[in-house]
């Protein structure tokens, strides 16, 4: 059986980095879901797909997956690249683009 460990990205409702620093481990699939036919509903026989573990770093993480023999696979977060524009710059005599309304 194998395990993802990951950092998941903010909600798109959260405007600042409180809890991102945690770390997950789930289980990969081992069978392929079903739906129902009466409810629609999807579902799985695999009792692993619902297990999801919180670490607060990564090697806590790791460290959980060797003592158990869990073979993992870690995904690195990618760092936001964002460019800081202050408010001033819209009314700037060398603004590349025209102001218009």
């Amino acid at each position: 059986m194998q395990a993802r460990i990951y950092s998941p990205a903010k909600t798109a409702m959260q405007s600042g980095k409180n809890k991102t620093g945690e770390w997950v481990l789930e289980y990969e699939a081992q069978s392929a879901r079903k739906v129902e036919t009466m409810m629609g509903y999807t579902s799985s026989s695999d009792m692993n797909s619902q297990i999801k573990l919180k670490f607060s770093s990564l090697e806590a993480a790791k460290n959980y997956c060797e003592k158990n023999k869990i073979a993992y696979q870690v995904f690195k977060p990618h760092q936001q690249r964002r460019r800081q524009v202050a408010y001033a710059e819209n009314f700037s005599f060398y603004r590349s683009l025209p102001w218009t309304h």
